[in-house]
């Protein structure tokens, strides 16, 4: 691996680690967030498919290419739901998890991962790590019953979201477009269930998000979502970091995320709910190392 491929494959470390944080900083409702974050990712899409000069996909894959960014959009809007229940710090790393059981399952159920029992097995503790670890990071030293309420809830919205997730990912599988040539369509996807979601707000009685400039500061932080995007699929090309190690490298974006969801948003937690919120960050990005390497 040599330094370039390094650096880029920490991109996403930095895109995705600050984008939650960010979006939180820059505050408002998450239809101010998902519209903000999706004009700024359409936008970086845009241009980057002009200077490389590629073209929109037409047909099937063109479809399914927007399947996936709907997907992400819709699993985004209730992460960010749960960012105003428990805070991103809590939220990050069960999404994380959530994604790398669903990815993980989807391969051994439909592509044929994990082929032998050995992998299996593996596979299986890993998995079990992940759960550990995501049970670690919102481990509370003082017991709240409301909070722990919210907290259930928040998990259960995050379950939900993973359907989405899912899509994002499992969508392009069906197609013939390369990470690159699916980026644009992807970002159109998610910009449509941004503006959808702001309509519907719009006819329950909200006001319109459209006339309301904190969602175009959120142009923003989907910047750092796109440039995130981007890196990752230059990174998990053969002649750079390969996909597996280019995905491991992806994952450490959630301790950056928890961290600086602790650090920058008052997001308090006691020194010994500190430890072990670290150490269920580590059976994490653990776990998500074996399950690509077996």
């Amino acid at each position: 691996m040599n330094a370039t491929a390094l650096l880029i494959g920490l991109g996403p470390l930095l895109g995705w680690g600050l984008y939650p944080t960010i979006a939180s900083k820059i505050g408002g409702r998450p239809v101010n967030q998902i519209l903000g974050s999706t004009i700024g990712t359409l936008l970086f899409a845009m241009v980057f498919a002009m200077v490389q000069g590629i073209a929109l996909p037409t047909g099937h894959d063109l479809i399914f290419a927007i399947i996936s960014g709907i997907g992400w959009a819709s699993a985004q809007i209730i992460t960010f739901k749960a960012f105003t229940m428990v805070g991103s710090s809590r939220a990050m790393p069960v999404t994380t998890a959530f994604q790398l059981l669903g990815a993980s399952l989807w391969g051994v159920i439909a592509l044929g991962d994990w082929p032998t029992m050995a992998a299996k097995l593996f596979g299986g503790v890993a998995l079990v790590l992940i759960i550990i670890g995501a049970s670690l990071t919102v481990w509370s030293e003082h017991k709240d019953a409301g909070n722990a309420r919210l907290l259930r809830q928040a998990v259960l919205w995050l379950a939900v979201g993973e359907i989405g997730y899912w899509a994002y990912s499992a969508a392009p599988q069906a197609t013939k477009l390369s990470g690159m040539q699916a980026f644009l369509p992807q970002a159109i996807g998610m910009v449509l269930v941004g503006i959808v979601y702001a309509i519907f707000l719009a006819l329950r009685g909200e006001k319109l998000v459209l006339t309301e400039s904190i969602s175009y500061r959120h142009i923003f932080s989907g910047l750092f979502f796109a440039f995130a995007a981007l890196t990752y699929l230059i990174s998990a090309q053969p002649d750079m970091n390969g996909l597996a190690t280019g995905f491991i490298l992806s994952q450490t974006s959630v301790v950056l995320a928890t961290l600086t969801g602790i650090w920058f948003l008052g997001q308090k937690k006691t020194s010994k709910e500190m430890r072990i919120t670290v150490l269920g960050l580590v059976l994490i990005l653990v776990a998500a190392t074996v399950t690509v390497l077996i």
